[in-house]
C-alpha cells in the first residue's frame, strides 16, 4: 500500500466504526436493529444526499478494494456463524405448523419474484436471464435468520410455540435460499464452469463424514484435557477451517461465503462443544464490532436514491409489494392450514417477512455476479431496511395483549429438539444483525 492507501484507509475506518456505532445505537433506541442504522450511515456517507464526487473523495477508488476485503473477511465469518446456528434437531421437530408455514412463506415469494423478475428484465436485468429470474426470487424468499433471533429474544418469545416456530422456519428457509442463491451464481457463472464444479457434492460429503467427526473428536479431547491454552488453539483452528472452506467453495466455482456457511454447520453441537463456545466468544466480536460494520457502510455507499424517477418509484412500490405479500400471506395461509389461530398466524407472517443482513449479503452477491444494476439494487436494499424496520411495528399491532416480557399468553411454549441451545447470545452470534 501506499502512504496515501494507508492513511484514507485508517481514516475512513475511524469514520466507519463511529458512525455505524452511533447510527447503530439510535436504531436500537428506536427499537429498530442495530444494521438498519449502519446501513443508513452508508447511504449518508454515499452519493445519495452529498453526491458522487464527495463519496469518491472520502473513500478513494483505490482504497474501496481494501476495504472491501476487511469486509469479505467479515462476511465470511458471519456466514459461518449462520451455518454454526443451522440445527437439525431443530428442524426435525417443528410439526405440521412448521412445515405448512415453510412451504407457502417460501413457495409464495419464489413464485410472485420470479414473475416480477420477468417484468423488470427488459429495463433492468443484468446477466442471463435465467440467472436474473432465480436470484431475484431468491431475494424476495429471504428472511434473516440473526435479526429474527434477536427480535423474538428481546420480545420474550423464545419459549412461546410462535418463537420456536418463527425460528424453525427461518432457518429452514435460510438453508434453502443458500442452495437456491448458489445454483443462481452457478447459473450466472456459466461461462466460467468446468470440471471443478462436480467435486462440489464429493466435497460436502467429505465434510460431513470426515472432517464433522474429527472436529467432533478435537472438540472432547480439549473438553477432557482441560489445558490452559487449548482454547485458543481451537479458535486458531477453527478460522483456518472456515478459511480453507471458504477458498475450496470459490475454487469450485461458487461464491466463499458457501464454504464458510458449510463449515459453521458441520461444527458438533453436541453437549457443551469446545470448538462451538470458542469461536462464538472469540470471532463474535472481530465480526460485529470491526468487520461487519464495514461491510454495512460498503452496502450503503452503493445505494444511490438521488436520480430516481417516477417509473423507479413505481418499481419500488411493486418490489414492497410482492415482498411484503409473499411473505406475510404465504405465512399466515401456512400457519392456518397447520393449526394457527388467525393472530398468532399473523404475528408468524411479520416475523419470517423480516430481512435484515441476509437481504443485504443475497443482494451483494447479485451486485458483484452482475446480475442487477445499480437502480435495482437501491430499490431492493430500501425492501430490506423497510421490511426489518416494519416488524416490530407489526408485531405490536398484532399481538397487543401479552403476558411476560411481551409473549402470547394464548399460546404453549414446546420447545423442539436442539431449540434450548437458541439462547439469545448464541441466536445471534454477529449480533442483531
Amino acid at each position: 500500500m501506499t502512504p496515501s492507501q494507508t492513511l484514507y484507509l485508517l481514516l475512513d475506518l475511524a469514520l466507519i466504526l463511529g458512525l455505524a456505532r452511533l447510527l447503530g445505537a439510535a436504531a436500537r433506541a428506536l427499537g429498530q436493529p442495530a444494521v438498519i442504522g449502519e446501513i443508513l450511515a452508508g447511504v449518508l456517507l454515499g452519493p445519495t444526499l452529498l453526491g458522487a464526487h464527495f463519496a469518491d473523495t472520502l473513500f478513494p477508488a483505490d482504497v474501496r478494494p481494501l476495504l472491501s476485503a476487511l469486509a469479505g473477511v467479515g462476511l465470511a465469518l458471519f456466514m459461518f456463524a449462520v451455518g454454526l446456528e443451522i440445527d437439525l434437531g431443530v428442524l426435525r421437530g417443528g410439526g405440521r405448523v412448521t412445515l405448512w408455514a415453510t412451504t407457502f412463506s417460501t413457495v409464495l415469494p419464489l413464485g410472485l419474484g420470479a414473475g416480477l423478475a420477468w417484468l423488470l428484465a427488459d429495463t433492468h436485468r443484468q446477466g442471463p436471464l435465467l440467472a436474473f429470474v432465480l436470484f431475484f426470487a431468491v431475494a424476495m424468499a429471504a428472511t434473516a435468520f440473526p435479526v429474527l433471533a434477536r427480535i423474538i429474544a428481546d420480545r420474550g418469545l423464545t419459549r412461546t410455540r410462535l418463537g420456536t416456530t418463527a425460528l424453525t422456519c427461518a432457518a429452514i428457509t435460510d438453508l434453502l435460499v443458500w442452495i437456491l442463491l448458489a445454483v443462481a451464481a452457478a447459473v450466472a457463472t456459466g461461462e466460467d464452469l468446468d470440471w471443478r464444479l462436480v467435486l462440489l457434492v464429493p466435497y460436502v460429503v467429505l465434510m460431513i463424514t470426515v472432517v464433522r467427526p474429527l472436529l467432533r473428536k478435537v472438540s472432547r479431547l480439549s473438553n477432557a484435557s482441560g489445558a490452559s491454552g487449548e482454547s485458543t488453539n481451537l479458535v486458531v483452528l477453527v478460522l483456518a477451517g472456515l478459511l480453507l472452506s471458504s477458498a475450496c467453495t470459490e475454487w469450485l466455482g461458487l461464491h466463499y461465503i458457501f464454504g464458510a456457511f458449510l463449515f459453521g454447520a458441520i461444527i458438533p453441537r453436541d453437549g457443551h462443544s469446545a470448538l462451538r463456545e470458542g469461536a462464538l466468544q472469540r470471532m463474535e466480536p472481530l465480526s460485529r464490532l470491526l468487520l461487519l460494520p464495514v461491510y454495512f457502510v460498503l452496502a450503503g455507499l452503493k445505494v444511490d436514491l438521488s436520480e430516481l424517477d417516477l417509473t423507479d418509484l413505481g418499481t419500488l412500490a411493486a418490489i414492497l409489494a410482492v415482498a411484503m405479500a409473499g411473505k406475510l400471506l404465504g405465512t399466515y395461509v401456512g400457519a392456518r392450514l397447520g393449526g394457527f389461530d388467525r393472530r398468532p398466524a399473523a404475528a408468524l407472517g411479520a416475523l419470517l417477512n423480516t430481512r435484515g443482513l441476509t437481504e443485504l449479503v443475497v443482494l451483494g452477491i447479485g451486485l458483484e455476479l452482475g446480475l442487477l444494476d445499480g437502480t435495482l439494487y437501491s430499490l431492493m436494499v430500501v425492501m430490506a431496511v423497510a421490511t426489518t424496520a416494519l416488524t416490530g411495528p407489526l408485531l405490536t399491532r398484532i399481538l397487543p395483549t401479552t403476558g411476560k416480557n411481551g409473549a402470547p399468553t394464548d399460546q404453549p411454549a414446546p420447545t423442539p429438539p436442539g431449540a434450548e441451545e437458541a439462547s439469545p447470545r448464541e441466536a445471534v452470534p454477529a449480533t442483531d444483525k
